[in-house]
């Protein structure tokens, strides 16, 4: 999975107590690589039946908008617990409650993986994606409590790596076992990799040693969040990560079932391998930051939004080089919309920008589930054209939002 959502701004802190980990610091490098692991886990697990969802109807006799669900009940899941789950970390700190993040999220795929129906498996995938949330929103929170601020950005970094490997090995090695094996072996082998991860984040990352308990009182969150929606400027910021997100999930979850049948009846493991387009992300998401300090956000927003429909809408074209070369162009542009955004919605907020980025990630996850199994209703009816068509309108809706809404809020370039 490319890069994430912020975290739900940096935690206090300490004035004082032991200082912070600085690069060339041996529990610094520790850190650092659980971290890459917890990104690992989360995002592999979270993400692994995307690339499935055809062998998923064809087994179980179900429609593309139903196998969807799988992916959309992990997503929802995580966007429900974000706040909780920066609550939880606020009390009990959070190095621990992402512990009991991976492990709860393990527990509950391996269970998914062995449900005996899809209805079961449904409400386990669920689950695990409210598990999922503990890492999602609390792992940059973590560094920035716990290394030098110098180094933050850096270290940061070394987490959206892993979040990224993990989405990528997720559905890359569940295909393969698929193809050999069945569905469900597929997820399985993805399960173990989780599991194999978390094991590895408990035995090499250190305890946390800055944390100081700040509880947040629900009545003072709800006020916060009120003001939030309030803002104008804000909720437009979180639509474009709902309808953006939305769409490109919707692109990513069918695109395996263009690509299986007529005119380009590709193996399973042949068309996973278009998830490697998602590494455009990883090469435009920091070159939009550049780009949007220069320039200012809202051009370079509305640029990146104008070129993610246009993406989209060439995957039409029934060509295996140029549906490639679009998803390639479609996920380069969206990602660095996303990157934008994300960063808007902190900035944006004048107080409680934790609880503001905190909605973003909400609004992010939020329309993955809903447009992810939305687009699946289109497929059924009109088929790619049909998802492909919802994907363009959910773009365009978001440009016209941005231009109308946030003009003359995010022109000038950064100072």
């Amino acid at each position: 999975m490319p890069p994430q959502p912020p975290p739900a701004g940096p935690p206090r802190v300490p004035p004082s107590g032991p200082a912070p980990l600085a690069p060339g610091d041996p529990a610094y490098r520790r850190l650092l690589i659980g971290l890459f692991l917890a990104g690992v886990a989360t995002f592999a697990q979270l993400y692994s039946p995307q690339g499935l969802l055809p062998l998923v109807s064809a087994d179980l006799g179900v429609g593309a908008h139903r196998a969807a669900l799988l992916v959309s009940a992990g997503t929802l899941g995580l966007a429900l617990s974000v706040v909780p789950w920066s609550m939880a970390g606020d009390r009990w700190g959070r190095r621990r409650a992402m512990v009991v993040s991976m492990v709860s999220a393990s527990l509950f795929a391996l269970a998914g993986v062995l449900a005996p129906t899809f209805e079961a498996m449904l409400g386990l995938r669920l689950l695990e994606g409210m598990a999922h949330g503990g890492v999602a929103g609390l792992a940059v929170a973590l560094l920035a409590e716990e290394v030098a601020p110098r180094a933050v950005a850096t270290a940061a970094g070394t987490y959206i790596a892993g979040t990224t490997i993990g989405g990528l090995s997720g559905r890359l090695i569940a295909l393969p076992v698929a193809e050999a094996f069945t569905w469900r072996a597929g997820m399985l082998a993805v399960t173990v990799v989780g599991v194999a991860c978390t094991a590895a984040f408990l035995a090499v990352t250190p305890q946390a040693r800055r944390f100081t308990p700040s509880p947040t009182s629900v009545a003072r969150l709800v006020r916060i969040v009120r003001g939030h929606l309030g803002s104008a400027e804000l909720v437009a910021v979180y639509l474009q990560a709902a309808l953006l997100m939305g769409g490109f999930v919707a692109l990513y979850n069918f695109v395996g079932y263009r690509l299986l049948g007529p005119p380009f009846s590709w193996a399973p493991t042949a068309a996973g391998l278009v998830f490697l387009a998602y590494l455009a992300g990883t090469w435009s998401s920091p070159r939009a930051g550049r780009l949007a300090a220069r320039f200012g956000r809202l051009p370079v927003l509305t640029g990146a939004t104008a070129v993610m429909a246009a993406g989209a809408a060439l995957t039409l074209v029934p060509h295996p080089a140029v549906l490639v070369g679009a998803l390639v162009l479609t996920t380069g542009a969206f990602f660095a919309a996303h990157s934008v955004a994300s960063a808007w919605s902190g900035t944006a907020a004048p107080h409680g920008r934790a609880q503001s980025t905190s909605l973003y990630n909400l609004a992010y996850y939020a329309g993955s589930s809903l447009f992810g199994w939305l687009g699946g209703v289109f497929h059924e009816f009109h088929g790619w054209t049909g998802t492909v068509l919802m994907v363009v309108a959910l773009a365009l809706t978001a440009l016209a939002i941005a231009v109308v809404v946030l003009r003359g809020r995010g022109t000038a370039p950064a100072r």
